[in-house]
């Protein structure tokens, strides 16, 4: 898995005692997505072409409304 992934994983995972010694993982499945979606809409936020021209302005209007789409597809605010 993914170094990242993992650590995203851990961050919702609560462990739990079974009644015989043990411990159960319990991950937060909803917690878990949101927190990719959200890792994955920063890298888009933070992109940059770097173009010196009238590009840059339509490229940053494009990646707005990309992010504003993921969040309005998964929810996320």
């Amino acid at each position: 898995m993914n170094k990242r992934i993992q650590q995203l994983a851990e961050q919702c995972t609560d462990q739990y005692r079974d009644g015989h010694g043990g411990y159960i993982d319990h991950v937060d499945i909803e917690q878990f997505a949101e927190m990719i979606v959200r890792e994955c809409i920063g890298i888009v936020e933070n992109l940059s072409p770097g173009y010196a021209d009238y590009r840059n302005q339509i490229e940053d209007a494009f990646r707005r409304d990309c992010v504003e789409k993921v969040k309005e597809h998964f929810g996320v605010e």
